[in-house]
């Protein structure tokens, strides 16, 4: 607290320190003892004393156990949060200095005569002081105007009572709305917290399903690998056994081109002697018959339809994969088992 600028800055430096020395709970000037916060700023102890209860309503105080936890509050100036140990308000260290300066200015009011013109006066009878409160009309007024004047007929109190009361009402609606204040940031701190928490725990399920998802798809490329690897054997042997038969077929058909061209030159020979020497028709024809022997295939050799997969009923399993379905399956057989167990005592009972 600079008070030596805010002295040199007003023309009147006692009334500049009377604001200095202001609680901004209570409105009034500090009462002793004065608490100094982390923050540099002061308080009453009452006053701190009185937020902390109401931030804290659940500390009660220093009797009790020497392990009791402390509490929290903020500044009622700049809303930095104060920690409180086991001790409260009673924990927080003494401004003697601001003690001090109260004493000092109390000293100087005091020996100071009473300035005229410090006291308002009524503006209807100039020489009286305003030192009562009309309660109909809700204004300061003097004793004249009660009297004789326009507030004659209303209800009137004592000008000091009515403002001690409305401080006092003022101080206690500051109190309140400072404890509301740091019951707010609480929440929102809690809230702030279950954001933070919602969050890790959304990537910690979402990591877990899709590590569970990559398994499944592992699985699944896996079967379909070795699927298609059996359709590729298959179609190996297939066309293998189907390859040497062509050429086979081609083999005999090469025997068979060149048995007739043989036989159509020993067509040409016009002597007996000389066609029977060079070739035997009859032979060779009976050999080119022996080609209806080679293999054949059967009829839907090259049908490949038996490995047609009926996957729907997987495909439903898998449209039904929801969360909490192991709880249901559980829940299911436990109901099953019990239901068994009913069953079996019932015939028990039947047969005694």
């Amino acid at each position: 607290m600079d008070y030596k600028s805010s002295l040199i800055q007003d023309g009147n430096p006692m009334e500049n320190l009377e604001k200095q020395l202001i609680c901004p709970i209570c409105l009034e000037m500090f009462t002793k003892p004065v608490v100094i916060l982390p923050c540099q700023h002061n308080l009453c102890r009452k006053c701190a004393n009185d937020i902390f209860q109401a931030a804290n309503p659940y500390w009660t105080g220093r009797v009790g156990s020497a392990a009791m936890s402390g509490g929290r509050f903020r500044c009622p100036s700049c809303r930095h949060e104060v920690i409180m140990d086991r001790h409260g308000v009673y924990g927080l260290q003494r401004n003697l200095l601001v003690e001090n300066i109260i004493d000092i200015y109390k000293q100087e009011c005091s020996s100071r005569p009473l300035q005229k013109g410090s006291h308002p006066m009524c503006k209807e009878h100039e020489d009286e002081k305003i030192n009562i409160y009309c309660l109909t009309c809700e204004v300061p007024t003097c004793s004249m105007c009660k009297v004789f004047g326009a507030h004659k007929a209303c209800e009137v109190a004592p000008l000091q009572s009515v403002f001690q009361g409305q401080k006092t009402e003022l101080s206690n609606c500051i109190s309140m709305l400072v404890a509301g204040n740091d019951r707010v940031q609480t929440i929102i701190t809690q809230l702030e917290d279950s954001c933070r928490v919602t969050k890790e725990n959304s990537h910690q399920v979402k990591e877990e399903l899709s590590q569970k998802f990559d398994v499944l798809y592992a699985i699944l490329d896996e079967k379909k690998s070795e699927l298609l690897q059996r359709i590729t054997r298959e179609q190996e042997e297939k066309l293998g056994f189907l390859e040497a038969l062509i050429q086979q077929y081609r083999e005999q058909l090469d025997k068979s081109t060149k048995l007739v061209e043989t036989a159509i030159q020993s067509l040409d020979e016009p002597g007996g002697a000389i066609f029977l020497s060079v070739s035997s028709p009859g032979r060779g024809i009976v050999e080119a018959s022996k080609g209806c022997q080679l293999g054949k295939i059967e009829q839907g050799f090259e049908n490949m339809d038996y490995f047609t997969l009926d996957l729907e009923h997987v495909a439903d399993t898998l449209r039904t994969i929801d969360f909490g379905a192991d709880e249901e399956e559980e829940f299911i057989e436990e109901e099953e088992d019990q239901e068994e167990e009913e069953s079996t005592e019932g015939k028990e009972e039947g047969r005694q």
